[in-house]
Order: structure tokens, then C-alpha cells, then sequence
């Protein structure tokens, strides 16, 4: 008798054991699942507001130098934005005048007045300009008839009497607007090519598709489709396209599901998505969540039914937009610009891509340019190698 109460005593243990052990991994499982769906939902949302990164520690209204947190950003060399909150929405920043352990000091290229109020946070942005009336050459605003509907567009065209036949289609990344590929236009100008600075669905200018969420190239391409044939409509024989980070995303499925392969003369990439798998990881990692939570959320984008909560839309295939994996189905001549401390968007699909694809992509790499900061880096390097490859491929 004592030895049944002894097993019985022993198996209500153990199943008191199993049963706070299976607790405890459903708990996890579906915490998982749940921070898991979070990243999932962070990659396809577009963002509402800019994330501050640093923040404004001084300003000397005489000298008219701003002093801010430093990080690996805000101490680059070149001229640069900051987005501010309070009385100044946008101030532009130019050389460094004084570093140390925890600031940095640079030149106000906008002039701050005495009555001004900046505030304190703050975002470091390598646009520079953000308003085409900036660069103080002709414009002309246009609209895109997209399938999503009228895409707002910045059209530049040539310098003087350049013929008409040859453009570009420059496309801007994530959580930014066509402000960020300004930089651009006088390079493609003075080439004698017209610049088109495109919006595409869901990015807060152009409408919204009906999910509301980004596709990360798998459905904006379809609006650089439209912009590709308003160029045609239009005269362009032999058509540039350019994308920065996701925008290279965009651009690469453009040239891979384009209807209009022949007229499609080059590509130009700026630090550009070419592996979303890679980039993904890398930002989970960054955020220091559990790899397992990452590949559930990976997970989550791909497969139909999740997608659907996710994304609120079709799923996306991460192979798809795997360009390391699809590169033998490029045609186009590619030049590619990645600064290898990226620090957002990892080089190494792009050194991947270059490798595969050696006979098509000319890879240029750049240290401590950080990610789409490369014109910001070095102008006049970025300008040089663009007009230098496409006199080559285009005979401009």
C-alpha cells in the first residue's frame, strides 16, 4: 500500500511537472509568435513619423554651428539634414568643426535666427535636399497614372539641348519620399539625361495600395512599370533606373518582371536591398531577438494564411526577391554602390551579386559611408563613378 501511495505521489509530481513545463512552453511559443509577429509587421509598415537618433545638445547662433550626440552617423564628413522638432522643421548641415568622446559639432548651412526655437530630438538624414526648387534647376511637377492610381513625380530635364531620348527613374527607399534621390538630379542633367523622381504606393505621397503595407518590391515594382511607360509615351528610347535601399529592392524586380526589357539600357544601385532574408536578421539581430523569433517572423511573411494578418495582403516570397539566387536571370548592366558599414542594409548580397555576376555588375565599395550616404560621403567621387559607367553604357 505504501508503495501505490509512493507511485501515485510520484506520477501526480511528474504530472504537475509536464504540466508547468507545457504551460511554460506554450507561454514561450506564443510569446515568441507574438514578438515574432511584431517584426513581421515592422518590416511592411510604413513609418508615420521619423524615428529620432540623435539629438541637439547646443547651438551657437553667432558661429551658426549645431552640436549633437555623436554616432557613427552624425560625425561623417560631407553636407547632411536634420530633421528637428519644434519652430524648424529641416536645417542643413555642413562640415565638422569639433568632435569629442560624446558630441559632435558641425556648420549650419541653414541659418538659424535668434527668435528660433530648435528642439531637442532629431534625425540624421543624408537627403540633404528636400525640395526640388532647391537645386536650382528647371522642374516640373508630373503624376504617374499607376495601377493604385495618380503617383506624384518630379520631372528634370536634360541640360541644354541634349536630345530627349534617354531617362532616368529614380526611386527612393524605405520610410523616405522621392526628396531622398534629389542628389541625383543634376549628375543625370548634366549627363544629358531627363530624371524622373518617382513616388510608388504606400510611401505617403503616392495612394495607398489596399493592404497598406509594403511589399518590400514585390508589388511597388508594378508603379515603376507605369512610370516606365509615362517615359516612353514620352519619347525615352533607353531608360536609367536608380534605386536606393528598398528602392533597389523595387528597381531589381522591376528589371526581372518589367514588360519593357529592351528599353531598360542600365541600372544604379545605392545601397541597395538585394537579400531581404540578410537584411531582415541583421536588423533582428541589431534589436537583439532571438533568432528563432526572427525565423518565425520570416516565416510569418511568406505563408499565406499569416501574411494575411501580418500584412493584410498576399505573401511575400522571400526567394523572389532573392537576387544572389536569381541572378543568372539578369540582363541589364548593373552598377552597384555599398558602403561595407553599411549599418542598416549588410553589403554582403551585394558583394554577393557582383560575384555571381560578374560579366553585369560593376561593384564600387565604399568604407565609412554608412547606409545611402554615399553622395553625402563623397560628391564628387558618387557623381564621377555614375557619369564615367554610363558614358560607357550608354555613350551619353
Amino acid at each position: 500500500m505504501r508503495g501505490f501511495r509512493h507511485a501515485a505521489s510520484a506520477r501526480g509530481r511528474f504530472v504537475e511537472a509536464a504540466t508547468i513545463a507545457a504551460a511554460t512552453t506554450a507561454g514561450i511559443v506564443v510569446g515568441g509568435t507574438l514578438v515574432a509577429f511584431a517584426v513581421a509587421r515592422q518590416a511592411v509598415t510604413p513609418l508615420t513619423r521619423r524615428i529620432a537618433d540623435t539629438e541637439v545638445v547646443g547651438l551657437d547662433r553667432t558661429a551658426q554651428t549645431i552640436t549633437l550626440n555623436r554616432t557613427p552617423d552624425t560625425v561623417l564628413p560631407g553636407r547632411y539634414g536634420l530633421f528637428v522638432n519644434g519652430a524648424r522643421d529641416y536645417l542643413q548641415l555642413g562640415s565638422v568643426h569639433a568632435t569629442t568622446d560624446a558630441t559632435v559639432t558641425r556648420k549650419l548651412l541653414t541659418h538659424v535666427s535668434p527668435a528660433e526655437r530648435i528642439g531637442r530630438d532629431a534625425t540624421f538624414s543624408g537627403w540633404y535636399f528636400t525640395r526640388p526648387d532647391q537645386l536650382h534647376i528647371p522642374f516640373s511637377e508630373v503624376s504617374i497614372p499607376a495601377p493604385v492610381g495618380a503617383c506624384p513625380a518630379w520631372l528634370f530635364p536634360p541640360r541644354g539641348s541634349s536630345a530627349n531620348d534617354t531617362w532616368a527613374i529614380v526611386v527612393h527607399g524605405r520610410g523616405t519620399t522621392r526628396s531622398e534621390v534629389l542628389r541625383s538630379a543634376p549628375v543625370f542633367r548634366d549627363a544629358g539625361i531627363t530624371t524622373l523622381a518617382v513616388s510608388y504606393r504606400n510611401d505617403g505621397e503616392a495612394p495607398r495600395s489596399g493592404s497598406g503595407r509594403y511589399g518590400l518590391g514585390a508589388t511597388e515594382w508594378r508603379d515603376i512599370e507605369a512610370s516606365i511607360e509615362y517615359a516612353r509615351e514620352r519619347g525615352a528610347r533607353r531608360i536609367v533606373l536608380m534605386g536606393w535601399s528598398m528602392g533597389g529592392a523595387i528597381v531589381l524586380q522591376t528589371v526581372l518582371n518589367t514588360s519593357h526589357p529592351d528599353v531598360i539600357a542600365a541600372v544604379i544601385l545605392d545601397s541597395p536591398v538585394v537579400d531581404w532574408r540578410l537584411v531582415l536578421d541583421f536588423q533582428a539581430r541589431a534589436l537583439r531577438v532571438p533568432a528563432p523569433v526572427t525565423h518565425i517572423a520570416l516565416r510569418q511573411l511568406t505563408l499565406r494564411s499569416w501574411s494575411r494578418v501580418v500584412r493584410s495582403g498576399n505573401a511575400i516570397s522571400l526567394d523572389d526577391l532573392d537576387i544572389v539566387r536569381r541572378a543568372d536571370e539578369l540582363r541589364h548592366p548593373i552598377l552597384l554602390l555599398h558602403s561595407d558599414d553599411d549599418g542598416f542594409v549588410p553589403s554582403g548580397a551585394s558583394h554577393g551579386l557582383a560575384e555571381a555576376r560578374p560579366d553585369l555588375v560593376t561593384f564600387v565599395s565604399y568604407t565609412g559611408a554608412r547606409h545611402t550616404k554615399l553622395w553625402n560621403y563623397d560628391e564628387d567621387r558618387w557623381a564621377r563613378t555614375i557619369t564615367g559607367w554610363l558614358a560607357d553604357q550608354i555613350r551619353c
